[in-house]
């Protein structure tokens, strides 16, 4: 165990150094001086001279990827020159000082991901913390039901193998998946939003937490949600219905599940006790990849509906170039899919009391 843990970190590490040197350099490359965009048409040629000292754009590439994974470090190193990027300022950090040598001091801080261009120096880490949670929660709306629908419906048409049902399940699985996201946020918003309005009561576009009437306080709108958590888990709900589907059949071939009716078991009490969770293994690797992929693939369906998580922060970053806010969010993006990835070898183990961690 302790040896899966270990090696689970070192691959952690090695995968999120490789995301942050590729967005770091990929992002560094476009056309256009950070500290312009910064300082918009405040400009001034001093004005442009102090933020390209204060934020490290003005020394050579190399050098800006350095500071960039200093800032990201838990444990890292500062300057005590005040001039200096790297100068370890306190509200900038909030750092623990650990060691000072000559003009070099270490620190125990929380990774710095830095300040947003466009929002007047307000730090990444809060615009994530903002956006991040009506993410989750769409997020964690549209999986659930997936894996609701999905499993019942996939079970469903296993037990129904090529009879009406069956196919009939079969078409919407595959419509399900061929349908582009932002096609189905339009129709749905448009029909279920406009058109029968008056019988859904759902609006087009809407975030969780919206102003009261009288625009004094923020008031939790859960209906604003059922629109864009159906459309993002359509996708999923579909992969979820053939895969289970699949699955189940090849385990209901299986010669425990004869030796259980030939013992006198119902095909209820096969399918609950014995079938199904060994069906699971293909519809948990699924689920979990999808879950991950929504963080960053909800990018369309909260744009279009309005709704005010991390996808929409991340088009308004991108029309924008606020890369500080793209580059927080690919690599908060990025650790989420490594620790779920972990959660679902766990959950292995517990679904399969033959696959071991190692």
């Amino acid at each position: 165990m302790l040896n899966y843990v270990l090696n689970k970190l070192l691959y952690a590490l090695l995968t999120l150094l490789g995301v942050v040197t590729v967005i770091f350099f990929l992002f560094n490359v476009l056309p256009g001086d950070p500290a312009q965009m910064m300082l918009g048409q405040n400009e001034d040629s001093n004005q442009l001279a102090i933020v390209k000292q204060k934020y490290g754009f003005d020394k050579p590439l190399g050098t800006q990827y350095l500071y960039y994974l200093n800032d990201l470090s838990p444990i890292s190193f500062h300057s005590k020159n005040t001039d200096d990027y790297t100068y370890l300022e306190v509200g900038k950090y909030n750092a623990i000082q650990l060691l000072s040598i000559g003009s070099t001091t270490t620190a125990l801080k929380f990774p710095y991901l830095r300040e947003s261009f466009t929002k007047q120096g307000k730090k990444v880490t809060q615009v994530i913390a903002e956006t991040l949670p009506n993410t989750f929660v769409l997020a964690t709306s549209a999986i659930f039901i997936a894996i609701v629908i999905g499993i019942f419906l996939g079970i469903i048409s296993a037990l129904y193998k090529d009879r009406w049902l069956d196919k009939a399940i079969q078409v919407i699985s595959t419509l399900g998946m061929s349908v582009p996201s932002f096609f189905s946020a339009i129709l749905f918003a448009w029909l279920f939003g406009f058109v029968w309005h008056k019988y859904t009561n759902l609006e087009m576009t809407g975030s969780l937490y919206e102003l009261d009437d009288y625009g004094e306080a923020m008031q939790i709108q859960w209906k604003n949600l059922i629109l864009p958590a159906i459309v993002l888990g359509i996708r999923p709900l579909a992969v979820v219905i053939q895969l289970m589907r699949n699955s189940l059949l090849e385990v209901l071939n299986q010669d425990y599940i004869r030796t259980a009716r030939a013992k006198g078991l119902s095909e209820f009490q096969i399918i609950r006790k014995h079938a199904v969770k060994n069906a699971l293994n293909p519809v948990v690797t699924a689920i979990s990849g999808w879950f991950a992929s929504m963080l960053a693939g909800a990018v369309f369906v909260e744009y279009i509906f309005g709704w005010n998580g991390l996808g929409k922060e991340i088009v308004n970053a991108l029309n924008t170039l606020d890369l500080p806010v793209i580059m927080g969010a690919v690599l908060i993006i990025a650790l989420i899919f490594i620790v779920i990835n972990i959660f679902v070898d766990i959950v292995y183990v517990w679904l399969d009391p033959k696959v071991k961690l190692e």
